[in-house]
């Protein structure tokens, strides 16, 4: 039998390193001048982050310190799923945004359909929030992985596994 070679496209985020860079973030605001007296806040409940502030312009401010905290901490900003922004207590504003864990069936599917159009010779299949994909050259594999990297899924990707 000739032999397989293997590896797993996943999509996981580090929740240490987005707890690091809250911090962080909570850190400057303290700290900064433009937010002295504002109700802005950063905060990490389970997967989720809630960002507060006075008004939506603030709250912009806010996620960009975030956002940048973020990216120095090496974390995809594609890993946050933003939602709407929304009134809060006492005429503040909020959003939420949900960190993102795992590659939902759709996107999973997308993958999939993407390495069968292009005929490369390996075998993809989704595994309940990942797709493995199976070949029996490890050129084939590399070409899958560049043709995955190529597309943009709207989600950060991560190849792992690798068995040869």
């Amino acid at each position: 039998m000739a032999q397989e070679f293997s590896f797993d496209v996943v999509s996981k985020t580090d929740m240490q390193e987005v707890a690091n860079a809250v911090q962080q973030a909570q850190k400057e605001l303290a700290q900064r001048f433009d937010f002295k007296g504002s109700k802005s806040s950063i905060e990490l409940t389970g997967e989720e982050l809630v960002v507060a502030s006075d008004d939506e312009g603030k709250l912009r401010s806010v996620i960009d310190i975030l956002e940048s905290k973020l990216v120095k901490r090496k974390v995809a900003l594609k890993s946050l799923d933003y939602g709407k922004i929304e009134a809060a207590a006492m005429g503040t504003v909020r959003q939420r945004a949900k960190i993102v864990q795992g590659i939902e069936s759709e996107k999973a599917k997308a993958i999939v359909k993407t390495l069968k159009d292009a005929k490369v010779k390996v075998q993809a299949s989704i595994q309940s929030d990942q797709v493995r994909v199976v070949g029996r050259s490890k050129d084939d594999l590399q070409k899958a992985i560049a043709l995955v990297r190529e597309n943009d899924y709207g989600i950060p990707l991560q190849f792992t596994n690798y068995r040869g």
